[in-house]
Order: C-alpha cells, then structure tokens, then sequence
C-alpha cells in the first residue's frame, strides 16, 4: 500500500458513486510519522496533511512549508482551548471544533489575527462519552452558535465507533449538514473511505495505508 494505491482506490470509489475526485481531498495524516517518511510523499507531490498535536505539527510543518510550496496542514485531532491561538497560526483547517468554549476563542482570536482556518465542526454520531464531538441533537443549535461568531463553518466531521457500521455514521453526518446548508463532510479513514466517498465525504483521512505503521518515539 501507498500513495498511488491509495489514489487509484479513491478514484475508483469515485467513479463508482458518479462523483469527481477533485470534490474528494485526501488527507495523509502524518502524525507520529519520521520527517524521511513525511517528505517521501511530499516528494510524489502531495500537498494535504492531518497532524492530531499542536505541539508535534508546530516541530515539523513550518520547515516543511518553507521547502515545499502549496502545503495545507490539517489538525484533526482535539484542541485544547489554551492551544487555540498557535493553532490557528500553524493550521490551514481545524476538523475538531466540539464546544462552545472552543468556538469563543476561536473567535477572539480570528478578530484579533483577522484571518481563520477554515472550520469542521465534531459530531459524537456514536454518543460516545469518551469520545469528543457534539451530540447528533445539539449539532443544528452549535452551528447556528459559531456562525453567530461569523467563524467560517464550513462542514462537519466525525469518527464512527470502532465497532458499528461506519455508513451508518456517514449518513447521519450527510443528513445533520445538509439541512445546516453545510458542503464539507471530514470523514472516512484507511478502512472506511469508500463508503465514506459513496456518501459524500469531501475530506477522507488515511495515514498508515500512505506512510506505513507508526513508530511513535
């Protein structure tokens, strides 16, 4: 498996849900990865990366950047509100905006910074209490609470319970943005993209299929 594997699967699962792949943006999630392995993919020409730590992306992006042109780095992992403002200096996307306080910094700080990485918002579809996200019946009223914060909303995201059918997520996830007149949908990962393209996922985020097995340090 690969970069190019990886690519010819998502093409494939395009063409089989009628969908163009430009519509899809795959998200090679770097975390926890060696700068040699990182820089083999930029090296293919890929150019959009998921990091899950603030602090880890902040060690490793900014070079990366300077090096290599056209990079969009997004967290999709939590963000702890007092990490908020080096986030939205490193981040080009944040997919895990799941609480009120979150949004209220962001806001502060999007005034402050006058600019903002474009924003998903988390949905617990799962209810997981050990899981991040809003709740599936309190996502209309968050979404309708950050746009009031003129934060640029612009789709939702979700992980799935390991062991329940991820379409079933997908679907939900489809159905709670549509009706917010939201287009991003953050959601699909190595075992699930597929399904997550046949229902609308515009961002899938596949790290081992791309990098190999972590090696956390």
């Amino acid at each position: 498996m690969g970069l190019s594997d990886i690519r010819n699967r998502m093409e494939k699962a395009c063409a089989e849900a009628g969908r163009d792949p430009a519509g899809v943006d795959l998200i090679a999630v770097s975390k926890v990865q060696p700068n040699d392995r990182v820089e083999a993919v930029l090296e293919q020409g890929h150019r959009v990366f998921g990091e899950n730590r603030v602090q880890e992306a902040a060690g490793k992006w900014p070079d990366f950047k300077a090096r290599f042109d056209g990079v969009s780095v997004h967290l999709i992992g939590p963000l702890q509100s007092n990490k908020a403002r080096q986030a939205m200096e490193l981040f080009d996307a944040i997919h895990s905006v799941d609480r009120p306080k979150l949004a209220q910094a962001l806001a502060r700080l999007a005034q402050e910074l006058g600019q903002c990485p474009d924003l998903f918002i988390q949905v617990n579809t799962g209810e997981e209490a050990q899981k991040a996200g809003v709740l599936p019946a309190d996502a209309d009223g968050f979404v309708a609470e950050c746009r009031a914060l003129d934060l640029p909303v612009k789709g939702l995201m979700c992980i799935p319970p390991v062991e329940e059918t991820p379409s079933l997520h997908f679907a939900l996830l489809r159905k709670i943005a549509e009706r917010n007149g939201l287009s991003g949908l953050s959601m699909g990962m190595s075992g699930d993209f597929e399904e997550a393209i046949s229902l609308g996922a515009t961002h899938i985020r596949v790290g081992s299929a791309i990098f190999g097995e972590r090696v956390p340090g």
